[in-house]
C-alpha cells in the first residue's frame, strides 16, 4: 500500500480533519493487518486516545473468543457487509466506543476485512507495547523453568535492552526441543535446542553420505 492510500485509510479512522501526516508507529508490522494497525495507531494518537483503543479492542477480542455467536457474525461470509456495519454501529452506541474504535470496526465491515480483524488487534497490541517500552520476548524449552532458572534468564535478557525498556517475558514448553531453547526477543530469533543441532548434524551426515 502507499504512502498516499495510507493516509486515506488514516483519514478514514481519523474523527478529525488533521490526518494527512502519518503518525509512524514504535514497530513496523507488515501485511494488510500491520496497515490497519498502523493507520489505526496513527488515528488513534492524533486523537490522544490509544490507552482508550487498546482497551476496547482488548474487550472485543475476548467476546470474539468467548462468545461463537460474536465469532460466526465476525468472520460469516455470507453476511452482506451493510448488515455488519449497521449491527456494529449499533454495538459501538451500546457499549460507548470511542469513534476511532467504532470507526476502524466499520470499515473492515465496508472493506468485508473482518475476517483480519483478531490479526489487526494483535498487531495493534505489538505496537502499543513497544509505545509502553515493552520488549516482548517468548522463551520455549523442553521442559518448565523452575523460579531459579526464569529469574537467571530475565537477568541475562533484560542485558539486551535499552533506557526504560521493560522485559514481558512468557514461558512455554515444547518437549520436541529435546533439550536448550528457542528465544524470540523482539525482532531477534535465537535457535538453541538440541533438536535443531540433532538436524544440523543429521543433514551433515546425510550430505556426506
Amino acid at each position: 500500500m502507499s504512502f498516499m492510500k495510507t493516509n486515506m485509510l488514516v483519514r478514514s479512522l481519523s474523527t478529525s480533519s488533521a490526518a494527512a501526516q502519518l503518525v509512524k508507529p514504535p514497530v513496523q508490522v507488515f501485511g494488510l493487518e500491520g496497515r490497519y494497525a498502523s493507520a489505526l495507531y496513527s488515528a488513534a494518537s492524533k486523537s490522544k486516545s490509544l490507552d482508550a483503543v487498546e482497551k476496547e479492542l482488548s474487550q472485543f477480542q475476548k467476546s470474539i473468543k468467548s462468545d461463537p455467536k460474536v465469532k460466526e457474525f465476525i468472520i460469516n461470509p455470507t453476511l452482506k457487509r451493510n448488515l455488519k456495519v449497521d449491527a456494529l454501529k449499533q454495538v459501538a452506541v451500546k457499549t460507548n466506543l470511542s469513534p476511532t474504535t467504532s470507526n476502524l470496526l466499520g470499515l473492515m465491515a465496508e472493506n468485508g476485512r473482518l475476517d483480519k480483524l483478531e490479526a489487526v488487534i494483535n498487531a495493534f497490541k505489538m505496537m502499543m507495547a513497544a509505545h509502553r517500552g515493552e520488549v516482548t520476548c517468548e522463551v520455549v524449552t523442553a521442559k518448565p523453568l523452575d523460579p531459579a532458572q526464569k529469574q537467571s534468564l530475565e537477568a541475562a535478557l533484560k542485558k539486551f535492552l535499552k533506557g526504560n525498556e521493560t522485559l514481558q517475558l512468557t514461558a512455554k514448553v515444547d518437549p520436541s526441543l529435546i533439550g536448550g531453547m528457542v528465544v524470540s526477543i523482539g525482532d531477534k530469533f535465537v535457535d538453541m535446542s538440541v533438536a535443531s543441532k540433532v538436524k544440523k548434524y543429521t543433514e551433515l551426515i546425510s550430505n556426506a553420505v
